[in-house]
């Protein structure tokens, strides 16, 4: 969607798509606009509660019925297991998503690995599709003025088809991080390693150069953690080009540096309309 600042400040019922790689700040910024009558739309929450939830309780039961006494208590129905996922909590999302490499340290073999990735992408793609209908309902039903996506990192990974879609609907803001940011978020990854999607070709592409680099021949000898804090930096890389190309096609381009300033609802309109007059220039 194109606005002039103008534009922006006069519409009525604002509808944003945060887009940016995991850690620029999205979700800060989401929690911040939800106290002053913004509906927060989690694509990871969506993603964790409608479309992977039941794979995600199947992992969950997978790994509960290893244990005798649990068992025979699941299979008897006599507790029952549910996925306490929230918008602040996305640890059972990330849980299934998994690591690749040895199963003794928690990884997981490349056929389930590529599953659980397509499964995710598959999740992804349904949970954007669902903005424009949430937009309607945060309005008719909830009552909330505006609305703001939280889309997850790799939304610079879905097809054009679902862009163009986010493009009609919502402004996209891409949060551009600086070189600072860059430093931070790949100490953050090497600190604690998590789950992430990637493409499947850029997967194998990746895993074919990491496995040469360590000497190893099979999948079940990689140190998860280890491989997730090697490919981190050059995943952040591989996705910079995709966020300015989406940016450059259908939205704008904030840095960090503003976004870190947001602390109202006047703050943030402020900030866009100013972002929208600037690249108009």
């Amino acid at each position: 969607m194109r606005l002039t600042g103008d534009e922006f400040r006069r519409w009525g019922h604002k509808s944003v798509t945060l887009l940016g790689m995991s850690g620029v700040g999205k979700t800060t910024l989401a929690r911040k606009l939800r106290r002053h009558n913004w509906f927060h739309y989690s694509g990871d929450y969506r993603i964790g509660t409608r479309y992977l939830d039941e794979p995600i309780l199947d992992n969950i039961k997978q790994h509960v019925m290893q244990i005798p006494f649990m068992r025979d208590l699941l299979r008897s129905d006599s507790i029952h297991i549910f996925n306490n996922l929230d918008i602040d909590n996305l640890k059972p999302l990330s849980s299934f998503l998994g690591k690749l490499g040895n199963p003794e340290l928690g990884g997981l073999g490349m056929e389930e690995f590529k599953r659980r990735q397509e499964l995710h992408r598959i999740a992804e793609r349904n949970s954007m599709n669902d903005v424009p209908e949430f937009i309607r309902k945060a309005h008719e039903v909830y009552g909330y003025s505006h609305f703001v996506n939280d889309a997850g990192g790799s939304l610079c990974e879905m097809d054009d088809g679902v862009l163009k879609l986010l493009a009609g609907h919502t402004l996209i803001l891409y949060i551009e991080a600086t070189a600072e940011d860059e430093k931070d978020l790949i100490g953050r990854a090497e600190q604690d390693p998590k789950p992430m999607y990637y493409q499947e070709a850029f997967l194998d592409e990746q895993l074919a150069v990491y496995m040469r680099q360590r000497g190893l021949d099979y999948i079940a000898l990689i140190e998860p953690d280890d491989f997730v804090r090697w490919v981190f930096p050059r995943l952040f890389r591989a996705r910079l080009p995709r966020y300015e190309r989406i940016a450059s096609r259908y939205g704008y381009t904030v840095a960090t540096d503003e976004i870190i300033t947001v602390e109202s609802e006047n703050d943030f309109i402020n900030l866009v309309a100013d972002v929208l007059s600037r690249q108009e220039e």
